[in-house]
């Protein structure tokens, strides 16, 4: 288990809302519900409330900076069972189409760590939620005034070391500034960014807690955003 997911969370009980279409762009259709992901009535495109206040910061921090840019969501709220299901998707696009049980022991421990490398893995155990599943993460680029994707060097969601936020610092000079224009937005919101991923922003979750928050009088960095699904059975600590 990473270590950001032994972080405490103090369940604050913010509702899940629908991310406002006026201020931002959408991937249309949605990449994970073109795979088969069982989203059912849980649409992805939600956020928790504090969440969505401070991706609007970002979003005029954005037009501050570069008038005419906006801010794409490629993908926000997953359930755990979405997160199962994109994990196993992952997992079987590594393995040229086989599943796990279909892979020799050595081979299925290699493929595991590559498709966990930048995929949480599902869990059941609410004090371990998948970032996705607080809806407090999201996925996300940019866009320029004609409504183009700017060049980020990788793919969302690209498994291999492109999408490091840092890797094309010394390749590539103008897609590290598009990344770090992101992650400048992203921060001055109040945003953490995944070290492993340049798209990946969160806010509240255990992530953000285990990055973000100093230790200070020997207290631990504490999460604001446990699993979504469970609001409805009150806070968890």
């Amino acid at each position: 288990m990473k270590p950001y997911r032994r972080i405490l969370i103090e369940e604050c009980g913010d509702p899940l809302m629908p991310i406002p279409r006026d201020f931002f762009c959408f991937t249309e259709p949605h990449p994970y519900e073109a795979f088969g992901a069982p989203y059912d009535s849980d649409h992805p495109w939600q956020l928790r409330a504090g969440v969505i206040d401070k991706l609007l910061i970002a979003a005029t921090v954005l037009h501050r900076q570069k008038k005419g840019f906006k801010l794409k969501l490629f993908d926000a709220y997953r359930t755990n069972r979405v997160q199962s299901f994109m994990v196993h998707h992952e997992f079987k696009t590594l393995s040229g189409g086989l599943s796990p049980s279909m892979v020799p022991p050595d081979q299925r421990e290699v493929l595991w760590q590559k498709t966990l490398r930048i995929w949480a893995e599902p869990s059941d155990d609410p004090l371990t939620p998948p970032p996705h599943s607080t809806g407090a993460a999201m996925d996300l680029t940019l866009i320029d005034g004609d409504g183009q994707e700017i060049d980020m060097g990788s793919p969302i969601d690209e498994n291999s070391d492109r999408s490091s936020p840092d890797y094309f610092e010394a390749r590539d000079g103008v897609v590290h500034q598009n990344r770090d224009l992101l992650f400048s937005v992203m921060k001055e919101a109040g945003f953490t960014r995944h070290p492993e991923e340049w798209w990946h922003f969160s806010f509240g979750d255990q992530m953000w807690a285990f990055l973000n928050q100093p230790r200070e009088d020997d207290k631990d960095p504490i999460a604001r955003y446990g699993r979504a699904d469970l609001l409805a059975k009150g806070p968890r600590t």
